[in-house]
């Protein structure tokens, strides 16, 4: 059963946003500032391409595992001390980076990288839910996530600009520079929010996450969170060989196209910031959810009429970011929320199935472009993302199910 949420810290002990943002934006800034370096290190590692994007697929993988770790040690230690620990392990890991003299050296720095950065990630939303009830952690989490998706959208544009000035060196100097600012912020500025902690025992990770498996609320939360992010990253694994092999796009457009969904996330972000606390949850997940299926919807109308171009397969996604938007600061406030005390533990474990579905759906979603098996044809990636929306549905609808039941209704 559900208790009422209490506060945790004192109300004059709230970090910045913009601490909150920065710390949370060291990750998704080290997935992207280095791809259009990626050639270039070929060259200078003597690697293939399957070795290079290996230093991508560990890092993915890292975060994910890292996460189940970082969110319970959180709820026994305090989120201040756990965020300390990431940041300097992200800071240390950019060095390798940089004196890296071998492709296992930079592929072993990048899960370093990985496993530090994550915990901005994961523990920003349960700082927020540890200050705010979850229709106001909803709205903060969605002011958070804005600042947050600006670092992928430009991040190519700045990895770029400096590999072309120094090398492919370059964009790790920045990782290193903006680790070491984020980890004196850290320090200096990120007060402990977490102070109603049980003392740590050795199993404890594993207590916490069997309690959180006996909560169908918390899964259908949870899950309709990672269901979004499977249709983002299946839009992600098969848009690129669409665009150059169906649509022969050149690369300059298709990075012009590329932040229409970037934008639309941004926008929803927005609303939820706005309206998240006013309209309640449910109805920010119901109405990102079907937003999400009418761009689905849209683009397979196109693809079944045989009039799909740029312009009808990237416009419609502005509407999948803006699904998303709206979707995921209220699905991630609710799974933080079933368990007040296990907030931490919840926020990893939903953000590692996020993390797991979706580069899991990209890599299947790629894999069949890439082998030529769906070389002239969208629907690989249409049915994927129709997939993963259709699942996000089915999670909203459990949602409506279980918390009509007075007992798994959030304290709000």
């Amino acid at each position: 059963m559900l208790t009422s949420r209490t506060q945790t810290s004192s109300t004059d002990a709230k970090p910045s946003l913009a601490v909150l943002v920065a710390i949370s934006s060291v990750s998704p800034l080290a997935m992207q500032i280095y791809l259009p370096s990626l050639a270039g290190m070929m060259v200078v590692f003597s690697a293939t391409a399957g070795e290079i994007q290996l230093s991508m697929s560990a890092y993915f993988i890292a975060v994910a595992v890292s996460q189940l770790f970082w969110g319970p040690l959180s709820d026994q230690f305090g989120r201040r001390p756990v965020i300390i620990l990431g940041m300097a392990l992200f800071v240390i890991g950019s060095v390798f980076c940089l004196f890296a003299q071998t492709i296992e050296a930079l592929i072993a720095a990048r899960v370093l990288q990985a496993a530090g950065g994550c915990t901005g990630m994961v523990l920003g939303r349960a700082i927020l839910r540890d200050l705010y009830s979850p229709k106001q952690a909803a709205s903060m989490i969605g002011y958070v996530t804005m600042g947050m998706a600006v670092m992928p959208t430009v991040a190519p544009a700045i990895g770029g600009i400096l590999d072309q000035y120094y090398g492919w060196q370059g964009g790790f100097v920045l990782l290193l520079m903006f680790g070491v600012a984020v980890l004196w912020a850290s320090i200096a500025l990120l007060p402990e929010t977490h102070l109603n902690r049980k003392a740590a025992g050795g199993r404890q990770i594993l207590k916490s996450y069997a309690t959180l498996c006996r909560e169908p609320l918390y899964w259908s939360y949870s899950l309709t969170a990672a269901s979004n992010a499977l249709a983002y990253f299946a839009y992600l694994g098969g848009a690129p060989f669409i665009a150059a092999d169906l649509l022969s796009l050149s690369a300059q457009e298709m990075g012009f196209y590329f932040m229409f969904v970037a934008l639309g996330y941004i926008a929803g972000n927005f609303i939820s910031g706005r309206f998240a606390e006013r309209v309640g949850l449910f109805r920010m997940i119901l109405s990102g959810t079907l937003i999400g299926v009418v761009c689905v919807a849209i683009i397979s109308g196109f693809a079944y009429f045989g009039a799909l171009s740029a312009p009808s397969l990237f416009l419609p996604m502005f509407l999948l970011g803006l699904g998303n938007g709206v979707c995921l600061p209220s699905a991630l406030s609710g799974a933080v929320s079933v368990r007040p005390e296990l907030t931490g533990a919840a926020s990893g474990l939903t953000a590692s199935l996020q993390v797991a579905m979706g580069a899991l759906a990209g890599s299947i979603v790629a894999s069949l472009y890439a082998d030529g098996l769906l070389a002239s044809s969208p629907w690989g990636m249409i049915l994927m993302m129709g997939l993963g929306i259709g699942c996000s549905l089915i999670a909203t609808v459990c949602i409506r199910f279980y918390t009509t039941r007075a007992d798994l209704v959030p304290a709000e």
